[in-house]
C-alpha cells in the first residue's frame, strides 16, 4: 500500500469524480421522471380546460398537441391534453370544443392505437350538434391517400353535425409553413397572439463514433450499423422512441429537413445506434439522408439528433411473453427492445426476414450469443433470395402457427418493425390468418399488437 500522499489525493479526485457522475445520472434520470409524472397528471388536467386530443402512430402527433397546449396556456387559455382513442361520443360532447391533432400511418390507415375508436365511435354518426373543432391532420404525400385518416375523422365529424372552427389543416411530413397556419388559427380562434417561434425542441450535438457495412456482398442496397454519442448532455430515452436526425442545408438553398429512425440501443450503452441502408433514386444517386449518413458523413464528425417519445411503440413489462417480427433495416427497433427486457423475462421470440443468410443475416453472432444466454428464447429467420427458401417472413407466422397461437394465449404482446410495403402489409395478413381477424382487433385494441413500419 502506498503511503505518497500525492498519490491519495489523486485516488480521492478519481473517487469524488466518480460519486460525481454517478449522482449527475441519477439527477438526469429523477428530472425525467418527475416530467413525466407532471405530464402524466397534466393528462388529466381540469375539465374547464380546452381539450386538445391526438392521434399518433410515431409521437410527433402527440409532441404537436402538446406544443398547442403550452402555447394555449401561455396566451392565457388553459388546455388538456389527451389520446383521442380513449374519447367517447359522450365525452366529446361535454368537451364542446376541441382541437384533434391526428396522424395517418400506411395508405390513409388510422393509427394502431385508434383501432377502438374507429371500430366503435366512428362506426357511423353520432349526434356531435354543438361541438366545435379544429383540426390539424399529418400526412406525407408521397403516399397516395395523403392524410387520409384526418380527412376521414373530419368527414365523420362533420356527418355527426360538429362545426369546424376553421379548415382542416394538413401538414405535409411536418412542413412548417402548414404548422405555423395552424399555429394562426388557434390565436384567431382564441383572439389573442400566440407565440410565434412555435417550433420543436432544439437538436442535441451527436458525434459519430462507429460506422460498420453490416451486409457486404449482399445483393441488396447496403446496411450499415451507426453508432453516436452524445456530446455534452445525458439523453434518457425508451425502446421504441424514435430519433429525428437534422440533415445539413448546402449553402444558399432551404434547410432539407429531417429524418426519422428507430433507435437500436438504450442509454446505458452510453450511445444511440441504427441500422440504416443506403438508399438509391432510378438513376442511381444516393438518397439525399441515406447516402450522407452512410458514406459521406465521417467518424469524428458532429451531428443534430434528438431523441422523441413514441408511446405506440414502447414495450410491455419483461414478465410478459414478447414474439418481435420484422425485416431488415427493422431489427434495430426490435433489438432495442430486447435488449431491455434483460436476461430475466417472459420469453422472446424473434422472427427475422432478410435476402440472404450469407450477406444479410444482420447481427447474427449477436444473435446467436443472445440465443444461447437465454435473452433471446427463440429465433427464426427467413431469406427471401437463397434457393431452398426464398421466404418471407410473413411465411414464418404461417409455418409456427400453432406456437403462435400458444404465445398469445400466454399472453405475449406482438411488436411489428420494418418496411410497410410488403413486409407489414403480410404479417397482418398472416396474423389474421392464424389468430383471426377479431382476435387481432382486440390485441391492438388491448395495445398487444404494436407497429413501428416505414
Amino acid at each position: 500500500m502506498t503511503t505518497d500522499p500525492i498519490r491519495w489525493l489523486w485516488a480521492a479526485l478519481a473517487v469524488a469524480l466518480w460519486f460525481a457522475s454517478i449522482g449527475a445520472v441519477a439527477f438526469v434520470r429523477a428530472r425525467a421522471r418527475r416530467k413525466a409524472a407532471e405530464k402524466a397528471a397534466a393528462l388529466a388536467g381540469s375539465g374547464d380546460a380546452l381539450l386538445i386530443a391526438f392521434a399518433s402512430q410515431t409521437g410527433l402527433a402527440e409532441e404537436l398537441a402538446w406544443m398547442s397546449a403550452r402555447s394555449l396556456s401561455d396566451a392565457g387559455t388553459p388546455a388538456r391534453v389527451v389520446s383521442l382513442g380513449d374519447l367517447s361520443a359522450a365525452k366529446l360532447m361535454a368537451a364542446g370544443r376541441v382541437l384533434i391533432v391526428a396522424a395517418t400511418t400506411g395508405e390513409g390507415d388510422p393509427p394502431d392505437s385508434l383501432s377502438r375508436f374507429v371500430r366503435q365511435t366512428m362506426a357511423a354518426p353520432v349526434d356531435l350538434t354543438g361541438v366545435t373543432y379544429g383540426l390539424l391532420a399529418l400526412g406525407d404525400r408521397t403516399y397516395a391517400e395523403y392524410c387520409g385518416f384526418g380527412r376521414a375523422l373530419d368527414g365523420w365529424l362533420k356527418r355527426s353535425g360538429a362545426e369546424p372552427i376553421f379548415d382542416r389543416v394538413e401538414v405535409d411530413n411536418g412542413d412548417t409553413g402548414a404548422i405555423r397556419h395552424w399555429q394562426h388559427q388557434l390565436g384567431l380562434m382564441i383572439g389573442a397572439t400566440v407565440q410565434a417561434d412555435w417550433t420543436p425542441p432544439a437538436y442535441d450535438r451527436w458525434t459519430l463514433v462507429e460506422r460498420r457495412h453490416l451486409n457486404p456482398g449482399s445483393p441488396g442496397s447496403e446496411a450499415h450499423l451507426l453508432a453516436f454519442e452524445p456530446v455534452d448532455h445525458a439523453p434518457v430515452w425508451k425502446a421504441g422512441d424514435i430519433a429525428e436526425i437534422g440533415l445539413p442545408a448546402r449553402e444558399g438553398e432551404p434547410s432539407p429537413g429531417s429524418r426519422e429512425y428507430s433507435v437500436a440501443t438504450l442509454p446505458a450503452s452510453g450511445r444511440a445506434e441504427f441500422i440504416i441502408r443506403r438508399m438509391t433514386h432510378p438513376d442511381g444517386t444516393p438518397g439525399l439522408a441515406s447516402g450522407w449518413l452512410t458514406h459521406d458523413l465521417a467518424v469524428g464528425d458532429a451531428i443534430d439528433m434528438r431523441i422523441r417519445t413514441n408511446r405506440s411503440f414502447h414495450g410491455p413489462d419483461a414478465a410478459i411473453p414478447l414474439i418481435l417480427i420484422g425485416n431488415g433495416t427493422g431489427l434495430a427497433g426490435l433489438r432495442a427492445h430486447l435488449l431491455e427486457r434483460g436476461d430475466t423475462h417472459g420469453g422472446a421470440w424473434l422472427l427475422f426476414g432478410e435476402r440472404t443468410r450469407a450477406h444479410d443475416a444482420l447481427l447474427d453472432a449477436e444473435l446467436t450469443a443472445a440465443l444461447a444466454s437465454g435473452r433471446l428464447t427463440r429465433l427464426d429467420r427467413a431469406f427471401s433470395r437463397d434457393a431452398g427458401d426464398s421466404r418471407y417472413v410473413q411465411a414464418l407466422i404461417a409455418e409456427h402457427a400453432r406456437e403462435v397461437q400458444d404465445w398469445v394465449d400466454r399472453g405475449a404482446t406482438i411488436m411489428v418493425c420494418g418496411s410497410l410495403e410488403g413486409m407489414s402489409r403480410g404479417v397482418h395478413a398472416a396474423l389474421e390468418t392464424v389468430l383471426g381477424e377479431e382476435r387481432l382487433l382486440e390485441l391492438t385494441e388491448a395495445g398487444r399488437y404494436r407497429r413501428d413500419v416505414y
